[in-house]
């Protein structure tokens, strides 16, 4: 009988040291002098967030965290208020090293502040010309930062290799020039070859679907905090075999569960991702069962509207254990604004318009712009949209 016990306990061992082998740690501290290395003398931040897309833990009183590697083989740190990084708040974490440190340097803390709600810049050489005419308003406004919520790039969907690497590579470029940091999650447009018959690319081609995306600009959801607000970039575009829908899946659904854990609950939270939420345009546009883009899709067996989130339910039942303000979204190409009222708290989802050009819908044009948006307090005011002008730009 002890020899059989002994055998178990053998069996069981192993693979459970090897599991712990395989898991990632380090220590998020301040880096005084900003060189991106721990020197002598300084020291561990306790209580910052750092997660690898499922798992969501806060660093001890030494600045020390322990978590898995995660599906997706990403790993980042959920900015902390008052700090930046010192170099990208993500990593990789596929590559074989065990540590991840992370260099945070601090900030001036701001009880008031701007930044900049973009959308579907659609970069190719073609249209360059628009997506630095916006930098170069988003320069002069200065704001904070800059998010751009999805379709960074003209089609990774129905292209080879060349020709989607060639935009995310164009895309690269122009983000790093603006002065301001700029916060990105994924559209429809960043999926690479799904369209598998115009694409003729193999659902096994190491950067397919969303690969990508992570290759180029890392996790396509994620979080971080900045003037007493928490800001949550979801990847709302879900994939069905060859085609895309609005959708926020269960593993990310999750992890945003895990997400707010770790945040008060009065904290106001702005949300940010391609497909909206909710939205008038599918009255506005109509029912179109043509391609590329039919307005509704069946997924085992269930049909829902493609062009927003079919289960944004489930979504803001999770996000309504917190103060969930404001709802940021793209992929319609015009500006709108809806509000909503639940158990007393105002929710706003607001879509912007595309960089790339303007948007006609029913017989009416909607102008190409930014969203500008000023945030006293915790209280992010209305917004004010900043038109690019009226040329198509395509």
């Amino acid at each position: 009988m002890l020899k059989r016990l002994l055998m178990t306990v053998w069996l069981i061992v192993p693979p459970i040291a090897e599991a712990q082998r395989d898991d990632l740690s380090g220590v998020v501290f301040i880096d005084a002098n900003g060189n991106g290395v721990r020197d002598p003398g300084e020291r561990g931040m306790a209580n910052v967030v750092v997660s690898n897309q499922d798992a969501v833990v806060a660093t001890d009183a030494s600045g020390a965290y322990h978590l898995p590697r995660g599906a997706n083989g990403l790993v980042f740190v959920s900015m902390p208020d008052g700090y930046r990084t010192v170099g990208a708040f993500w990593r990789r974490a596929d590559d074989g090293a065990s540590t991840i440190n992370w260099p945070l340097s601090p900030i001036a803390r701001q009880t008031q502040f701007t930044f900049i709600h973009a959308s579907d810049t659609h970069l190719a050489p073609a249209v360059l010309p628009r997506a630095q005419r916006f930098r170069a308003l988003a320069d002069s406004l200065n704001p904070a930062f800059v998010i751009i919520t999805g379709d960074l790039v003209k089609d990774a969907l129905r292209v080879g290799e060349a020709e989607a690497t060639s935009y995310y590579d164009l895309f690269t470029r122009e983000a790093a020039l603006f002065k301001s940091a700029v916060w990105t999650v994924p559209g429809n447009h960043e999926n690479f070859g799904i369209e598998r018959s115009k694409s003729n690319v193999s659902a096994t081609h190491p950067l397919y679907g969303r690969k990508m995306y992570h290759h180029y600009q890392g996790p396509d959801y994620y979080s971080f905090n900045f003037g007493g607000v928490h800001f949550v970039g979801l990847n709302s575009v879900d994939i069905d075999d060859q085609w895309y829908y609005g959708h926020v899946d269960s593993l990310q659904l999750a992890w945003l569960q895990r997400d707010l854990a770790m945040v008060p609950p009065a904290m106001p939270v702005v949300t940010f991702n391609h497909i909206p939420f909710f939205s008038s345009f599918e009255g506005l546009n109509g029912y179109t069962d043509e391609p590329p883009a039919p307005t509704l899709i069946t997924v085992n067996g269930k049909t829902a509207f493609r062009h927003t989130v079919s289960n944004a339910a489930a979504v803001l039942a999770v996000l309504r254990t917190h103060r969930h303000v404001l709802a940021l979204g793209g992929h319609i190409h015009a500006a709108e604004q809806i509000t909503y009222e639940v158990n007393g708290l105002k929710t706003r989802f607001n879509q912007t318009a595309a960089i790339v050009g303007p948007n006609a819908a029913a017989g009416m044009q909607f102008t190409s712009g930014f969203t500008l948006y000023t945030v006293r307090n915790g209280v992010v005011d209305a917004g004010r949209f900043i038109p690019l002008g009226i040329d198509k730009g395509r």
